[in-house]
Parts: C-alpha cells; structure tokens; sequence
C-alpha cells in the first residue's frame, strides 16, 4: 500500500531514515563512493522540508520511500529508495508509476549515480530519457533523466 508520510512526526522520519540509509548504503558500495552526501543526511533534515514523501508498506513495515519535488512546470524525483529486505519485489517500479498516475506535470525527472545500472535500467524502461551526466564535488558521476508528459 502507497500513502502519503507525514514527515513532521519524528517517528515517521525516523522510520524513513531508516530505510533511506540502508538502501543508499548499498548505492554508496556500488558507486564507490567515498563520500556519499546522502550517508550523512540527518533526522531533522527529514522533518524540515518542503519535499514530499511517499511509503510504500508491506504489513506494518515501511518498505520503500520516494521523495517529490513538485512544482508546476515539472516534478523531481528526489529519492527513490527501497530497503534491501525489499529488494527485487517491482516496489521502485511502483512507486514511480504512483507518481505518474498521481501527478500532473509537464516534466518528470530523477537521477542517479551513473554506475547505478539497476536504478537507469528502471528509469530507462518507465520511459526516461538520459538528458545530462556530471560530475558532482564529491567525485560521483550522476545522471539525470526526464520523462516528458
């Protein structure tokens, strides 16, 4: 189930933060990353802002969380994330198709570090196209697609 997350109580931050560090754990390997910005990410950084989050839960547990940037010209994904006990289940896929089916917007648009060949293979086959990679001043090659509605 897909519902809307309160991020301003701690306890849902705290559950986010959860599975947010354990799924970027795992990029943070894949991309080698030394110094992996979203490892750091603190609780409060969670609560106080004008992003908005998504859950997908399995039972009681919090499996998955996408983080929306919204405005009206275009929509930013800016996290997808999905705990490793979750792994392989279609939940990223899922939780993007919500977005599409939940939002109207001119633009759609997500990256990713560019060694993340799980995440672009996701991207690429909910019809993203690869429009940009740069380099950020932690040493992470990154990768932004967009969806054009």
């Amino acid at each position: 189930m897909i519902k809307k997350l309160n991020n301003k109580d701690r306890s849902v931050a705290e559950q986010m933060k959860v599975v947010f560090h354990a799924s970027y754990a795992i990029e943070g390997a894949l991309l080698q990353a030394v110094n992996f910005p979203p490892l750091q990410r603190q609780l409060e950084e969670y609560i106080d802002t004008d992003t908005e989050f998504y859950g997908f839960w399995v039972e009681d547990a919090l499996a998955a969380v996408v983080e929306l940037r919204i405005d009206p010209a275009q929509l930013h994904i800016q996290s997808l994330v999905v705990h490793p006990d979750y792994f392989r289940r279609g939940i990223g896929k899922q939780l993007v198709q919500f977005v599409f089916d939940s939002f109207t917007t001119e633009v759609f648009m997500v990256e990713t570090g560019a060694a993340n060949g799980p995440a672009s293979a996701l991207y690429e086959k909910l019809g993203f196209n690869e429009v940009l990679q740069y380099d950020t001043h932690h040493g992470i090659r990154k990768v932004r697609f967009e969806k054009k509605s």
